[in-house]
């Protein structure tokens, strides 16, 4: 597994690097000094992990994934514990508190790698991609039903499960949000950060929250804040 450190402090980014150097399985590939930097490797290079600080001169950690679609692993790395609870905003893989334990850290690559060994290939059906009338079936307890893809309003990452959002209920799936994201009629749906993916027709009001990102309202009441890049691809698209 590809991975990038995004570090201001050397001495920890050295660190880091000798302690992943002892798991055969974690290839660090770049190394970032601050989070421009580690923007450019990060498109460069596509890895499939990041350690990420979330303190560092100029942008925070989460500005950083705010700025871009990353779509792998994020393991923050901080000194700090008071940013755990924001991590799972970012659906943070895991949060290591500096100065990292060996014991630790191989506790998250474990967890790693056991997560690899159990993610199945993808299947040639879960490639194909829906039209905005086609319908989805969906377990919720005992209840199963063909769900049109319109009533569909809100769609949530929980881990590598997905919560699916329509008329009253939310049946949580064994999937991925990035692998739904794939087969979603672009024209119907939307992902509005790293974690949602919103039905465009099921928008109700459009605000800038006070960070400046858009502050989406849906028709059921729930809010969604667009991230700094889809608030800006959001605005490109819904405009003329």
């Amino acid at each position: 597994m590809k991975a990038i450190i995004i570090e201001d402090s050397r001495l920890a980014r050295l660190e880091l690097n000798t302690m992943l150097c002892e798991f055969e399985q974690i290839e660090v590939i770049a190394q970032a000094a601050d989070p421009d930097e580690g923007i450019a490797l990060i498109k460069q290079h596509q890895p499939e992990i990041l350690f990420l600080d979330i303190q560092m001169p100029g942008k925070n950690g989460f500005e950083l994934l705010d700025e871009i679609d990353f779509q792998g692993k994020v393991i923050f790395t901080t000194a700090y514990d008071e940013y755990a609870i924001r991590s799972f905003d970012y659906d943070a893989f895991d949060y290591l508190l500096k100065p990292i334990e060996t014991e630790r850290l191989t506790v998250t690559i474990n967890k790693l790698i056991r997560l690899e060994a159990s993610e199945p290939a993808p299947q040639d059906t879960e490639q194909v991609k829906f039209d905005e009338n086609s319908s989805v079936f969906l377990k919720d307890g005992d209840e199963c039903d063909f769900v049109p893809l319109k009533d569909i309003f809100l769609i949530e990452s929980c881990s590598n499960y997905c919560f699916i959002h329509h008329k009253q209920q939310k049946p949580l799936i064994k999937k991925s949000l990035n692998l739904l994201e794939a087969r979603l009629p672009e024209t119907l749906f939307f992902r509005a950060n790293r974690q949602q993916i919103i039905n465009l027709r099921q928008v109700k009001n459009v605000d800038i929250a006070v960070n400046g990102n858009l502050l989406i309202t849906l028709h059921s009441g729930h809010e969604v804040e667009a991230s700094r890049r889809h608030s800006s691809r959001f605005k490109q698209l819904m405009s003329f």
